[in-house]
């Protein structure tokens, strides 16, 4: 699979699709020596990454009901609607442990992307350059705006992968894959809209005018992730898995059993998509 990056889109809770999806990658031994995720699909990454099979449900569906993980009291104390410190320290040094030996051994490239709250431009990272710094940039790369703080790393403010690229097909284009399988987490259905909320961005990110920019242009930047998509499915160099139906999990999903049945979809959509993908993997 030389040339084949996994492309994964973010969406906040809705990355139990992703997490499904991944579940059953590694229930199949299927590895790809090229990852690149934002938001959500960094942090579903990170874990198909590190080979641990079941920890992304243990966290994000078995810890969901927890308070330090989502709250209205978190954001009351912390002005975070997510618990950050718990979800990027306690869980993966305390609760449930992050394998890094193994994260840091497999020879799996694995690209977190960021955006950069000064210029709006995406900044990525890759695993063998942060070493154990790949919590703090996940952190960064989940810290949606309005619910969650910038996070600083080596001088830059960064906040929320998916703002200046929500599905880095591109990315991985540049980087030389031929190939690309992509994790969407929203349905062939669905169509981003233009936001309603312009006049509270600019207010709210006032000291950051390209966040707010891109708040406002968060239409244009994913229907041309989508359209650059497309393009590559269209020359038979993309393979799509999304929800095979509408999805109704929001991005700050609470119900576990909501996001058990997300996350079953994802694993579903992926075994009956299996034998097609590996046709198109082993398609020269």
């Amino acid at each position: 699979m030389k040339g084949t990056g996994l492309v994964l889109e973010g969406g906040g809770m809705r990355g139990l699709y992703t997490a499904g999806v991944l579940e059953y990658f590694l229930e199949q031994k299927l590895f790809f020596p090229y990852v690149v995720g934002v938001s959500a699909g960094a942090c579903m990454g990170a874990s198909y990454v590190s080979r641990q099979e079941g920890r992304n449900k243990q966290v994000n569906i078995g810890l969901a009901t927890d308070k330090r993980f989502v709250s209205l009291r978190n954001y009351l104390l912390r002005r975070e609607l997510f618990g950050m410190d718990f979800l990027f320290n306690e869980i993966p040094n305390q609760i449930v442990p992050f394998d890094f030996d193994t994260f840091f051994t497999v020879n799996d490239q694995f690209i977190v992307g960021t955006t950069d709250c000064e210029t709006g431009e995406p900044v990525y990272f890759h695993k063998n350059s942060i070493g154990k710094e790949i919590l703090p940039v996940i952190r960064a790369s989940s810290s949606i705006p309005f619910i969650a703080r910038p996070v600083k790393i080596a001088g830059r403010f960064l906040l929320d992968g998916g703002l200046s690229d929500p599905i880095p097909i591109q990315k991985s284009i540049q980087d030389g894959n031929h190939k690309h399988v992509i994790i969407m987490t929203k349905s062939k259905t669905y169509r981003k809209k233009p936001s309603r909320l312009r006049p509270f961005i600019k207010r709210s990110y006032y000291k950051y005018p390209n966040i707010a920019r891109l708040l406002s242009e968060q239409h244009i930047y994913y229907e041309r992730a989508c359209s650059t998509i497309e393009t590559e499915l269209n020359k038979g160099k993309a393979f799509v898995i999304q929800p095979s139906r509408e999805v109704a999990v929001g991005m700050i999903e609470r119900n576990q059993k909501k996001l058990t049945n997300l996350y079953e979809l994802g694993y579903e959509d992926a075994r009956v998509n299996y034998n097609k993908l590996i046709e198109f993997l082993h398609d020269s």
